[in-house]
């Protein structure tokens, strides 16, 4: 005879521990995706010449703190 072991919840411990790492490997993806994502906003932005790049209101200083989300005093006067 097989017995399951439930908790509180009713689902079996042992898919609860799935769960976790699932849940830790799909974090994992999104934060790889994240930073992928915001490498090639960097690239682009760093491609652009200083004009063009003060028309949507940052400098080349500016770039990393832009994509990051870091907005600084100055940046905000535009948000």
């Amino acid at each position: 005879m097989t017995t399951i072991s439930l908790t509180a919840a009713g689902r079996s411990l042992r898919s609860s521990s799935s769960d976790g790492f699932f849940r830790k490997l799909a974090n994992g993806a999104y934060a790889l995706f994240d930073r992928l994502e915001r490498r090639s906003a960097i690239k682009t932005l760093n491609e652009l010449d200083d004009h063009a790049l003060r028309d949507i209101g940052i400098t080349r200083s500016q770039i990393e703190d832009a994509v990051y989300g870091q907005a600084k005093a100055e940046l905000t006067r535009y948000l």
